[in-house]
């Protein structure tokens, strides 16, 4: 089952500008997303499509239930011991992307298996909401999130209504093709539902879902097997459906260490994010100039990425490098850094060791700044190969420093300078495209003019 119902501690919005749009991110930057989601209140689109899921769930769940009539016997011990089993399953969270991976399959299977299926769908809404009760009362998820648990619990309906059609057959090897495409149903309508939710909520492609979704897919159809062998263990004797009590509490520990794996690298993430800005502090104290024409290249920069379809790690790294592109300048004297006339041989062969000083700074701090510090040396080369320092040429340039590189031209040739005034940017523009092909990738010249353009837009 696919939720985007994520609990988690918040983290701190980003301090120069979005990493991305929640479609942008993958794997742990997309869960860093989610958790931040999930403590606010649903508002706007949002609220409208959980809304409007969650209504739509309500009446073909009830009608199911109020038409489909079922022969089997309904004790209520019985339904009390699956919706409380559904719900603690429910709270085990294997988060993936937008949502997590509960082991609800092990308590699913059996429902549909055991229970009158009519009824499978509302009890499964109610052990989410039974689940969620935890949340609300420390007031962890806002409480209107749950809505979500009605759009969670499409996925039910589903393998209700093939087993509703084929006459709710138990799940006897002779009746093993019918309860696949049960599965299928299941995957069916928790991928349309989840997505659709997404899509029009939060903006989620989703083509950019369908990779997560793979996960939890793969989860549901390694604990089917092992669900259908403990339902048919359980025809005769109910109480029999304990015997999956200490797998699920097995995987409660794994999935509480993956939280806080995944808790201490997001940790490690904010903490090269606060470096990343701690180092443009320091390059804007030691230049004004150079600080704010990084952050003025950030801005291009990701805007780019947007066109070009960089996501992920490749744009993080991407902000990060157009952040500190110049922070190896902290190592030139002032005086050549801000000198009004021109540049002797000497002092600009000086200014071109500025890349390499920024690797060098960048390296000394590791992780993701020590890659982002070899894409900081290569900000300077060209699409020709005349650029420096390792006179790098095409494709061999690493993409985001073809992006800087591009970026960066155009924030300096429209920003005042001490040796000449700031171009307009037509006349800027007009360089770059002259300029394309020998200093500048061609295709980032293009996707940087239409990104201007959209700026300029009234």
């Amino acid at each position: 089952m696919a939720t985007s119902v994520a609990r988690g501690p918040s983290l701190p919005e980003p301090a120069v500008a979005p990493i991305a749009g929640v479609a942008n991110l993958d794997g742990d930057l997309l869960i860093e997303q989610s958790r931040e989601i999930a403590h606010t209140h649903l508002v706007g689109r949002d609220r409208l499509a959980s809304l409007v899921l969650a209504v739509g769930f309500v009446a073909a769940a009830g009608s199911l239930a109020a038409f489909a009539g079922s022969d089997r016997a309904l004790e209520g011990w019985t339904l009390a011991l699956f919706v409380a089993a559904y719900a603690v399953a429910s709270r085990i969270d294997f988060e993936i992307g937008t949502g997590s991976a509960p082991p609800t399959q092990l308590v699913l299977v059996p429902m549909l298996a055991l229970l009158p299926v009519p009824l499978v769908p509302l009890c499964v809404l109610a052990g989410l909401l039974l689940g969620g009760l935890p949340d609300y009362a420390r007031g962890r998820v806002p409480v209107d999130r749950s809505l979500l648990r009605f759009v969670n619990s499409w996925h039910a309906l589903g393998p209700a209504l093939v087993l509703v059609a084929a006459g709710q057959p138990q799940p006897t090897p002779r009746h093993l093709p019918i309860y696949g495409l049960a599965l299928l149903a299941q995957f069916a309508f928790d991928f349309a539902s989840t997505a659709l939710r997404d899509r029009l909520g939060l903006g989620v492609s989703p083509l950019s879902l369908l990779r997560f979704m793979v996960w939890i897919w793969a989860v549901d159809s390694a604990l089917t097997p092992v669900a259908a062998v403990a339902a048919l263990g359980a025809r005769g004797h109910t109480w029999l459906l304990i015997s999956s009590l200490p797998l699920i509490g097995l995987l409660a520990y794994f999935a509480r260490e993956r939280q806080v794996r995944i808790d201490h690298a997001l940790e490690l993430s904010s903490a090269y994010r606060g470096t990343a800005l701690l180092l443009g502090d320091v390059v804007e104290a030691d230049d004004a100039y150079t600080g704010l024409h990084s952050r003025d290249v950030v801005s291009l920069v990701l805007d780019v990425c947007d066109s070009l379809g960089v996501n992920g790690a490749e744009r993080r790294d991407a902000e990060f490098a157009a952040l500190l592109h110049d922070v190896g300048k902290i190592k030139i004297p002032a005086e050549i850094i801000n000198k009004p006339g021109k540049l002797t041989d000497d002092e600009f062969a000086l200014i071109k060791t500025h890349t390499v000083e920024g690797e060098r700074l960048l390296s000394q701090v590791g992780g993701i700044l020590g890659n982002v510090g070899r894409i900081v040396r290569s900000c300077h080369e060209d699409w020709d190969g005349t650029g420096y320092p390792d006179g790098l040429e095409g494709t061999a340039i690493p993409r985001v420093a073809r992006i800087v590189r591009c970026c960066d031209a155009y924030s300096a040739m429209t920003t005042d300078r001490s040796y000449r005034k700031a171009l307009a940017s037509s006349e800027a523009i007009a360089e770059l495209r002259r300029c394309s092909g020998t200093d500048f990738d061609p295709d980032v010249v293009d996707a940087l003019v239409v990104a201007i353009g959209e700026h300029n837009r009234p």
